[in-house]
């Protein structure tokens, strides 16, 4: 569909400037007289995407695992996805690989294609990494095979925490909290509000814009386990809730939203005003859409560039400047009972 194309080439377009700026640079810096240290950063060898294909299709995943894969300068990029109903890749999929000039695609999902990239199979080359959400026996199948390659992250089901206020419009309140929950039943999507009424306006509109909805069953099973409408008292319970949270979507609908921006430090991705909904995020806007779940946003961050490379020390003396420290690689030496590291240096400067 041509309609479809040119939203794949306005994605790339996006995606691809944005994630140009996190490329990072080598760099070395002076040591001494006339000696260097620094880092040295490279691609792995070839990393393995996983698309998933279950409840829908993701052509957008697949945008949002190969760009930076690519832009890293990973030589070898394959993807797995599970097949249709007819065995086949979706036709959506398989336009976004052209755009993109993936030739390496695997027909396979669940655990069995983790296991398939880690280890290898007569048909599948294994991967030195491996990128992309999925269900939980992908997710946990991730978690089993770190070690033997490297992983973005361990993704749960989708969240999201919305922030709001009188200044807030209830209809675009609940329209953001179910566009997570449309995901999975499983999904997490919650609301902070300092005003009943607000909150009860929200509620109705949820109510009211579920039922236009295709993916019912879903949304409701998101709604009545996993969801809620969280009334507070106090402004500056905005940020402390959301920090306890750690959302993987927040966004924000307050009249004063940069107040509360300032003082939030654990969140995924932020959307910030009444016009930045998640699904500018989830599409078009550029940053990755692939983002820490289950409160890891307290230590992790979204996929990257960064998340394809690796890092490599670099050190390089001459003979003199390792005489200007020599003494203290003996002192260390012989504190920690390691007698060959210092003789390791002296036999060098005898």
């Amino acid at each position: 569909d041509r309609k479809f194309i040119q939203a794949v080439r306005t994605a790339i377009k996006n995606i691809s400037q944005f994630h140009l700026r996190q490329a990072p640079k080598s760099w070395l810096i002076e040591a001494g007289k006339s000696s260097a240290v620094g880092l040295r950063y490279s691609p792995v060898n070839s990393a393995g995407v996983y698309v998933p294909g279950g409840r829908a299709v993701y052509p957008s995943s697949f945008l949002m695992n190969v760009i930076p894969a690519k832009i890293a300068g990973v030589p070898r990029i394959c993807v797995v996805t599970p097949p249709d109903s007819d065995g086949k890749a979706h036709r959506s999929l398989l336009a976004v690989a052209y755009e993109l000039g993936v030739e390496e695609i695997y027909l396979c999902g669940g655990a069995q294609a983790i296991a398939a990239l880690t280890y290898g199979t007569k048909t599948i080359p294994q991967v030195d990494m491996i990128a992309g959400p999925g269900n939980i026996y992908m997710t946990l199948a991730k978690k089993i095979v770190y070690g033997e390659v490297g992983i973005d992250k361990l993704a749960g089901p989708s969240e999201s925490l919305i922030l709001a206020d009188k200044s807030a419009n209830p209809a675009f309140v609940a329209a953001e909290l179910l566009t997570q929950a449309e995901h999975d039943p499983l999904a997490v999507s919650l609301v902070i509000c300092n005003d009943r009424k607000l909150a009860e306006k929200i509620n109705k509109e949820v109510n009211k814009q579920v039922a236009k909805l295709k993916r019912t069953k879903i949304l409701n099973g998101s709604l009545q386990k996993n969801s809620a409408i969280i009334l507070i008292s106090n402004f500056n319970d905005y940020a402390k809730l959301t920090d306890i949270i750690a959302p993987e979507h927040l966004v924000i609908m307050l009249e004063n939203s940069e107040k509360i921006l300032n003082k939030i430090n654990n969140a995924g991705a932020i959307f910030i005003g009444q016009y930045s909904p998640q699904a500018l995020g989830d599409y078009i806007a550029g940053p990755n859409h692939v983002l820490p779940t289950g409160g890891a946003a307290r230590f992790s961050s979204p996929l990257s560039v960064e998340d394809f490379l690796k890092k490599s020390s670099l050190i390089h003396y001459t003979k003199e400047d390792l005489r200007s420290v020599q003494k203290e690689i003996n002192t260390f030496a012989k504190v920690e009972g390691l007698d060959g590291h210092a003789q390791s240096v002296n036999i060098r400067l005898e």
